[in-house]
This record gives structure tokens, sequence and C-alpha cells, in this order.
């Protein structure tokens, strides 16, 4: 079962998002991949895969003398670990100074602010309907 909540370092997120584009995909297709912006080897690729699939980052399938690696976390976890170890490290579990950082320093479209409308009143209500007895 993939984790919930995940924590990438800066290598694993470069190679996380090398294999969601690629997957099922095999070592050297990613350190070709990463090649103009990493000058890793295939054998260092090769080893922080390994380490990615010991950690339930990556799945591996051997198939003969090839190994296929898939993500074992959705875009979805990593940016739910990416963001909560933000808040927690950076903003010490504040969300309100987190969203005013972010809101001072991105400029909102009318629709993505009326998405955020939507978001917080869907959570108001839900929260209604929690506390009623």
């Amino acid at each position: 079962m993939p984790k919930q909540t995940v924590e990438l370092t800066e290598a694993e997120w470069s190679i996380i998002k090398a294999v969601w584009e690629n997957e099922p995909c095999a070592a050297p297709t990613i350190q070709e991949k990463l090649h103009k912006h990493k000058e890793w080897t295939y054998s260092t690729v090769r080893t922080l895969m390994d380490r990615m699939v010991a950690k339930g980052l990556l799945t591996a399938e051997k198939i003969r003398n090839l190994t296929l690696y898939r993500s074992a976390i959705t875009r979805a976890q990593a940016q739910k670990g990416e963001l909560l170890y933000a808040l927690k490290h950076a903003f010490n579990g504040a969300l309100t100074p987190m969203m005013q950082c972010l809101f001072d320093n991105h400029n909102l479209s009318a629709d993505e602010l009326a998405e955020l409308e939507t978001l917080i009143k869907a959570k108001r209500k839900r929260q209604k309907v929690i506390r009623k007895p």
C-alpha cells in the first residue's frame, strides 16, 4: 500500500517526475531524460531508483535482465507531502501565514479566487454538518 504522506528529496523529485512521464520505464531511460539537467551516471540513477523502491516510492519488476520501474505514489501524495513539510517547517504549522505568503507572491486570477472561495465554503459546510448533534 502506498504511503499517504511522503517527503521527497530534490533528487527523488527529479526521478519521480521523469518516471511519471515515462512509466513503466528502465533506469537508462530516466538517466537519459535527466542528463540535460543532471549529469548523473547510470549507476547514480539506478542507485537512487533502487533506494526509492526500498522507501516505497517506486515499484520494480524484473523481466529477464531488465528492471521496469513504476511510481508507487501519486502526484497528489507527493504534493501533499511537500506542502505539509513546508507548513510544518517554514510556517510552524500555521496555515494563515502560509496562505498570506502565497497570496502576496502569486497573482491570482478571478477564476482562481472563485475556486478558492468555493473550497472555503465547502469546508465550512462540512464543518457545520460534523458539529451538528
